[in-house]
């Protein structure tokens, strides 16, 4: 996928993002949603209205699924770049609390995901010679 641009700031895009959508076929609404750097990480519930909007959605039905939206400023536009769990993000950032909201997608890339925030606590926590 790539780049969408438009004239607008980074608030006004971000705000754009996690608004609710609707279309004919299905609508999206963002469940929750954090901002780490220029990566917008979301948790994003789609529900189908006709068939043919995922293989796994009947019309009426919904599942959540893990969004996250690469945003950049350039020449007084800011874009973003689209992707979710299926495309294997390269950041990790991803909170840990929307590997339990969704269900799992790619099992590699969650693992990933966690080893990431376990090396974070590790790296955060106390040394024990500095406690003594």
């Amino acid at each position: 996928m790539g780049w969408y641009y438009s004239r607008q700031s980074r608030a006004e895009l971000i705000r754009e993002l996690i608004q609710p959508q609707e279309t004919e076929r299905a609508s999206v609404r963002i469940i929750a949603h954090t901002l780490r750097g220029n990566v917008l990480w979301s948790v994003a519930e789609l529900t189908a209205k006709v068939e043919g909007v995922h293989k796994d959605l009947a019309p009426g039905d919904s599942m959540r699924y893990i969004r996250c939206d690469l945003l950049h400023g350039s020449g007084g536009e800011w874009g973003y770049k689209p992707m979710d769990e299926s495309v294997h993000p390269y950041y990790y950032t991803c909170p840990l609390s929307y590997l339990e909201m969704t269900k799992e997608v790619s099992p590699d890339w969650r693992e990933h995901v966690r080893a990431y925030h376990a090396r974070r606590r590790q790296s955060d926590a106390p040394s024990p010679i500095a406690a003594v």
